[in-house]
């Protein structure tokens, strides 16, 4: 069995001859889900369970694989059991749940032919759950840890194209959060919090695109962080600003930003100037 995905189901309504046939229809579909739920037999309670997975009737199978788990554990049916049940949680949405059944999947049972797809699933479950890139990133940073795992675990794997495209979005997340963030520290004038971050930045996603434009703003923040400093930081800071100039215009001598920062670069020399000229 491949990768199971679905949609929600209703419950299925039959018409039927007669007044209140519909109703009458429902009650007994339902009366026999309940009756072979109090039931002992297992086995059946499992045949049923499979049958209601492959209607697509997740609910149901959920609930009779839920006690088939502990009467099976440790069987070989017990392996299938535990299969079914992770996906009738996925294909129920609760992916947090689903995850922890795929991950304990794989570690119960690492000779499995199943094996190697739930732990792929494992990874996905936390992609799925990754929130847009403004809010917390805890999921998006196990998403990727978690393809990583499954990358190193199963290098010869189909899965693996997937894998580096999935890992590819998720970095790109997580590389706007920390766009996002230091420009934001710039944007509210905070320069100093803004000269790490846009570094940490430029660290931490050395392929970013807006490495130009993080670089000036780095110029920009020293020039502007040491105008409005007490006197005794202002030298320090000037210079600073200087230096990351340099740096700027030899790694990038036709950046669309070097004529902005060269006049922050001019400005910064004559009040370097300043503290240079000897004191009468």
């Amino acid at each position: 069995m491949g990768i199971l995905v679905s949609c929600h189901n209703e419950e299925k309504v039959y018409e039927s001859s007669g007044n209140g046939g519909k109703h009458k229809r429902f009650d007994i579909t339902l009366g026999k889900f309940n009756k072979l739920v109090k039931s002992s037999d297992m086995d059946a309670k499992y045949a049923a369970a499979v049958k209601y997975f492959q209607k697509e009737d997740y609910s149901k199978a959920l609930t009779l694989f839920e006690e088939l788990m502990s009467v099976y554990r440790g069987t070989e049916k017990g392996e299938e059991v535990h299969y079914y049940y992770a996906y009738c949680n996925y294909n129920l949405e609760d992916y947090i749940l689903a995850g922890y059944q795929f991950r304990n999947f794989a570690k119960n049972y690492p000779n499995s032919v199943h094996t190697e797809e739930c732990a792929y699933m494992n990874a996905y479950c936390f992609y799925i759950n990754s929130p847009e890139y403004s809010l917390d990133q805890i999921d998006t940073k196990l998403a990727i840890k978690e393809f990583q795992r499954f990358t190193n675990q199963y290098p010869k794997s189909t899965r693996i194209p997937q894998c580096n495209d999935l890992l590819d979005k998720l970095r790109a997340k997580l590389e706007r959060k920390s766009y996002e963030n230091a420009m934001l520290y710039y944007n509210m004038s905070d320069y100093k919090a803004s000269i790490t971050a846009l570094g940490n930045h430029l660290k931490d996603f050395s392929g970013t695109k807006h490495t130009e434009e993080i670089n000036y703003k780095i110029i920009k923040s020293y020039y502007l962080l040491a105008v409005n400093s007490i006197e005794s930081k202002k030298q320090e800071r000037f210079k600073a600003a200087c230096d990351a100039y340099i740096k700027f215009v030899d790694t990038y001598p036709k950046s669309e930003y070097l004529k902005d920062a060269e006049m922050v670069y001019t400005s910064a020399l004559k009040m370097l100037e300043k503290f240079n000229k000897p004191q009468s």
